[in-house]
């Protein structure tokens, strides 16, 4: 009778523990459920969006899966140029002209003009099927309560980037993505820390501004809000998004 009572407890035990765990993958998914339902949610995937950034146009337009990127800008020869991504390649355009590029500046190219939309949309790309979501727990930031959310990436759909770490804090009444810090291997490596300014709706989508930051000392990720909160953090610069225009995306 012992080794029954005994063997009920330890089954009951797994069960706990595989539930507490089902629990915490759960919470991350709809953490950032809720944050993309609060800062577009449906407007998102079938949009024309276009916004000015660093001296420099870019335009998403996304339908469903189906998407074209790109950036427009100036260069310091006077001439036009026109990066564009889309799900069949990449390519590049001077003075309307396409021009072959090797590889490796595709590469970098694409990954340049990815980087700067994915910031802008962000939470939305949260849930592409590369990324891995872990449930952090709770933190306070300037006196308000946050979920933490850790994201990695699967190396297989995950881009160029897929070594990256990301780590994002919602706000627990408004879901709102306030903050967000990472780790990126580009260019020798490096982290940063985002602080969200400027929030505006335009055409049903919310954008913000960010205060970039850096960190000297070695402290992981996760614990990037502590340092802030303690100001151990040197700003680096703003990212800025101006003429930020909206609009519904009749066919791609």
């Amino acid at each position: 009778m012992m080794h029954k009572a005994l063997y009920t407890l330890f089954f009951l035990f797994l069960l706990t523990i595989a539930s507490c765990q089902t629990e915490k993958k759960l919470d991350a998914q709809q953490i950032v459920d809720q944050a993309i339902a609060i800062h577009g949610g449906d407007r998102y995937l079938k949009s024309a969006i276009s916004f000015q950034f660093r001296d420099r146009q870019y335009r998403a337009l996304r339908d469903g899966g189906a998407f074209v990127y790109s950036r427009t800008f100036t260069d310091s020869t006077g001439q036009q140029v026109r990066d564009v991504w889309r799900n069949s390649g990449f390519t590049r355009t001077i003075n309307d002209m396409e021009v072959e590029l090797p590889e490796e500046k595709q590469k970098a190219y694409t990954a340049s003009v990815n980087s700067v939309i994915y910031f802008a949309l962000l939470p939305y790309a949260l849930n592409d099927e590369a990324v891995r979501k872990e449930y952090l727990g709770e933190a306070t930031i300037k006196g308000e309560s946050y979920h933490k959310v850790r994201v990695t990436f699967a190396q297989e759909g995950g881009g160029e980037g897929y070594q990256d770490v990301y780590v994002y804090w919602f706000h627990q009444q408004r879901h709102t993505m306030d903050y967000l810090a990472y780790s990126f291997q580009e260019n020798d490596g490096g982290t940063r820390f985002r602080e969200a300014i400027n929030p505006r709706t335009v055409g049903g989508i919310l954008f913000q501004d960010y205060i970039n930051y850096t960190l000297e000392e070695d402290t992981p990720l996760e614990n990037y809000d502590r340092a802030f909160e303690a100001g151990k953090m040197e700003k680096v610069s703003e990212v800025l998004l101006e003429e930020i225009e909206v609009r519904e995306l009749k066919a791609l």
